[in-house]
């Protein structure tokens, strides 16, 4: 999306929106970087300490690698996250389907 806006931007007129919008992409890009780059000074630190720790323990200095690469990795995770399907016994219902509505009242 970042490369997309400054491509269009350059070959457009550098619109005062396409600039807005290039900023905007950029200081999300920032933010999301920014804490990529908290969790890698994170996890050399532990696996640092880990590896110089008296009582060395492998599964605990491999257990840091495997995070480490975790937060490199561009493949498909591990554990695929599961979510509510909404299906229930034949399929998708709505509310009004699956809860009877109360009675309307006159309000008072």
């Amino acid at each position: 999306a970042i490369l997309k806006s400054a491509h269009d931007c350059h070959e457009g007129e550098c619109t005062i929106d396409e600039v807005s919008e290039l900023i905007y992409e950029l200081e999300e890009q920032k933010k999301v970087l920014n804490d990529r780059l908290d969790a890698i000074m994170n996890m050399v630190s532990k696996l640092q300490k880990a590896n110089t720790d008296q009582k060395r323990n492998t599964d605990d200095v491999r257990a840091y690698v495997k995070d480490l690469l975790r937060v490199f990795s561009h493949e498909h995770p591990i554990v695929m996250p599961a979510g509510y399907s909404g299906d229930i016994g034949d399929g998708p219902t709505t509310a009004y389907d699956a809860l009877p509505p109360k009675p309307w009242k006159a309000s008072p």
